[in-house]
Parts: C-alpha cells; sequence; structure tokens
C-alpha cells in the first residue's frame, strides 16, 4: 500500500486549490492491498483509512450521529430498517455519511426478524427467508463502514465506492443455483432493458481510468469523454468513475 504523503502546496494558492490538491491526493491513493471481499462487496478496513487520513489531516475528527430520542447510535424504523449515520470534520468543511444494516445477503436488517420470498430456479417456485434481527454487532460494524465511506467523501477510496449505484439489472447473475429475488425488485427491474456490455482493451480502460482522476476540472473530463465515448459507455466502472470524479471537481469548485 503506498502511505498519504504531503503533497507540495504552491504559494499563494486559494483554500479551495488546496483543499483541492488534497482530495487528488487522496483520490490517487492506492489502498487495494487493504480492500477485502466478501459477497461480492469490496470493504476497506476503518483502522486502515483512518490512519491513512490522519496522515493527511491530522486535526481530523468524525462524529457518530445519534438519535435525539433514544440516544442510541442508529435510527430505527420499523418499516424500512436501520440507518447509521456519521459526520467527518477537516478544514472547516464537515460531510454527513449513512449507512443502512445490511445482513450478508445485502438485506435491510430491521430490530425484529422479518421474512421475503426468492424465486427457486429449480424448485420453480417462490421460497421464504428470513432475516435475522439486527444485533449490536452489526450496527457497530456499519457504523466504522459508515465512517470508511465518509472518508472517501474527501478523497480517500472514493474509487472503492464507483459503481456502486449502478442499477442491479445491469449486473449479469451468472449463478444457475438460486435466484434471490423479492417480488417487488423483480417488477421494478423490468422497466429497463440492458444493452449487453463489450470489455474494452485492458491497456486502454486502464490509460482512461488513470486519465480521469488526474483530470483538473470538468472541462478536461468532457473532452476525455468525447475522445473515448464508446469505451467509457461499454464500460460501467469507468462511467461511474467519471461522473463522480465530475462530481467531486464541482464540489471542489463550487
Amino acid at each position: 500500500m503506498c502511505k498519504f504523503n504531503k503533497p507540495q502546496i504552491p504559494a499563494n494558492v486559494t483554500v479551495d486549490e488546496r483543499r483541492a490538491i488534497y482530495f487528488d491526493a487522496l483520490y490517487s491513493l492506492d489502498m487495494n492491498d487493504k480492500v477485502e471481499k466478501r459477497e461480492n462487496l469490496s470493504y476497506l478496513s476503518w483502522a486502515n483509512a483512518w490512519a491513512e487520513f490522519k496522515r493527511a489531516y491530522p486535526s481530523a475528527t468524525y462524529r457518530i450521529v445519534k438519535d435525539p430520542i433514544t440516544n442510541l447510535p442508529y435510527f430505527a424504523d420499523e418499516r424500512t430498517g436501520i440507518m447509521v449515520y456519521t459526520e467527518v470534520t477537516v478544514d472547516e468543511i464537515t460531510h454527513e455519511m449513512w449507512l443502512p444494516v445490511m445482513n450478508t445477503s445485502n438485506k435491510a436488517m430491521k430490530l425484529e426478524p422479518y421474512t421475503y420470498k426468492v424465486y427457486d430456479k429449480f424448485k420453480k417456485e417462490y421460497v421464504e427467508r428470513t432475516v435475522e434481527a439486527a444485533s449490536m454487532f452489526d450496527i457497530n460494524k456499519t457504523i466504522m463502514r459508515c465512517l470508511v465511506k465518509n472518508l472517501a467523501m474527501f478523497g480517500l477510496g472514493l474509487y472503492i465506492y464507483a459503481g456502486e449505484d449502478i442499477p442491479e439489472k445491469m449486473v449479469e447473475d451468472n449463478t444457475n443455483q438460486q435466484e434471490s429475488i423479492p417480488v417487488q425488485r423483480q417488477q421494478n427491474n423490468t422497466r429497463s432493458q440492458v444493452k449487453p456490455v463489450q470489455t474494452p482493451v485492458k491497456n486502454e480502460a486502464a490509460t482512461i481510468k488513470a486519465e480521469i482522476i488526474a483530470a483538473k476540472d470538468v472541462t478536461s473530463l468532457v473532452s476525455l469523454y468525447l475522445d473515448y465515448t464508446e469505451a467509457i459507455e461499454s464500460n460501467p466502472g469507468l462511467k461511474n468513475l467519471l461522473t463522480n470524479r465530475k462530481k467531486a471537481l464541482k464540489t471542489l469548485n463550487s
């Protein structure tokens, strides 16, 4: 893992320009060897993330938001589930983040157990599954994952989350055993048809990724998109990286 090295700050830069330089430095930091894969999801250890973040911002602080009524570190709704919130403050800027408490099947956990149905391809019928009630262990893990995602708002490991907002229909299910699709979500996913994705040449994708990360303004990103439109549109990861980078630059320049 590349450890964070403080960037050289030119003289007479504005506060926003300095913040942008630090954002780019954190965004470019390779955290891949600290990322763990579980259930097709990527996780970055909160301890490693916080260590690198404090190297960049020694005075950084974070806060776990508590429900003002219960004074507990989570907000629970009996219908939708449990949500946790964190806040990270750096250089007089505070970013908030939130994350639902989920089980290993990516189902929302609640204070009480509940059931849902999935379609079994072998049995050719819907079968019932149970989501257990959330424990404080589940809530604690989610809080720390929320903190890591919060740090990404300042650039650290932001690329890890690129593509997480892609509609689930765009991800092909290659398993032949069981299709875990709740009835309601299955109906929602019939709204759009997904075009086959052609994988670009690996070296070209790596080049485009590097140029997106290195882009200093939205104009550069637009130019990059025009040059590689076909490759970007056919690669969801590159497309979302471009979108996230554009949002980040707009935030920094606003």
